[in-house]
């Protein structure tokens, strides 16, 4: 057991939020270019092999024909992240062994096998999900949902899926639509940051992390995507960061309508040109720029 020293100053526990025990440690677990082992090719076996392919995982399907349609879609658009072994998985007796996966997971209704599998995933110290029995599973999937970078996961504990799933279709609908430009607009500005001040931890570390709160907060999340522009992210930092301050949208100026109708215009030119758009009016392109713009006023 720990000892305090005697000198140890102890700030009152009412200041500490209380420990409720019960939780799930909630992580971004990297999958690229890691195997993983999913047996199963039914439709629950399909929903965890989207997000395993997502994550850049390559996935070791075991499971006998016909599969799901999606997992037959997948191996044909995606063959380079997927092994398929058209069999049943047999176990201890297997030759694909689990302690070769970074991950294992089942999704089938042989409850005798999960359960071997999930004992031989945790003999070897590997993480384990065995579809629709909590106490069998060393993590959840949750309700998700993904906007670029952004990702969310509701999490009940393994209770109510479906409650889950109602929560993160509120959270979704609040989110603004254009989030993801925001979130890559402060990832670079965070970028150029660490080159000016490299490093992690000590004095520096605290106050680069510092910078950055006071900067997201000083900030309207709708603006956040000007950080985009290499200009404004060296203005920041120089007039901002190397002087000890923070600067607002207001010490930067804020954009002309001009400005903003020529930014959100060419977005608009790359939208219709990935649509290969032959022929578009100028009045519908005036109405469209007239919208972008009123959407994105401040």
């Amino acid at each position: 057991m720990s000892q305090l020293a005697p000198s140890a100053t102890v700030t009152p526990a009412a200041t500490y939020p209380a420990i409720r025990h019960g939780a799930s440690l909630l992580l971004a677990f990297r999958l690229e270019n890691r195997p993983v082992l999913l047996i199963g090719g039914g439709v629950v076996a399909s929903g965890r092999l989207f997000f395993l392919l997502e994550s850049g995982a390559h996935v070791t399907i075991v499971a006998p024909l016909p599969l799901d349609p999606s997992i037959a879609y997948r191996l044909l658009s995606n063959p380079e992240q997927i092994t398929h072994v058209p069999r049943d998985y047999q176990g201890r007796s297997d030759e694909i062994k689990v302690e070769n996966f970074a991950m294992v997971l089942t999704a089938i209704d042989d409850v005798e096998m999960s359960r071997e599998v999930c004992h031989m995933a945790r003999e070897r110290h590997v993480p384990v999900n065995v579809a629709d029995v909590p106490p069998e599973c060393d993590f959840y999937f949750g309700a998700q949902f993904r906007r670029g970078p952004l990702q969310v996961m509701i999490s009940t504990q393994g209770m109510g899926p479906k409650i889950g799933a109602i929560i993160r279709d509120r959270l979704a609908e609040a989110i603004p639509d254009d989030i993801e430009s925001a979130i890559e607009g402060v990832g670079e500005l965070r970028k150029d940051l660490r080159k000016r001040a490299p490093g992690v931890g000590g004095e520096l570390g605290k106050r680069r992390m510092e910078w950055m709160i006071k900067v997201c907060e000083a900030w309207p999340l709708e603006d956040m995507e000007r950080f985009r522009d290499q200009d404004l992210r060296n203005r920041i930092l120089d007039e901002g960061w190397e002087k000890g301050k923070v600067l607002s949208p207001e010490d930067v100026g804020a954009e002309t309508i001009q400005e903003r109708l020529a930014r959100w215009g060419a977005g608009l030119g790359d939208t219709l040109r990935g649509a290969s758009v032959g022929v578009v009016s100028g009045a519908a392109l005036g109405a469209m720029a007239t919208y972008l713009y009123l959407k994105h006023a401040r």
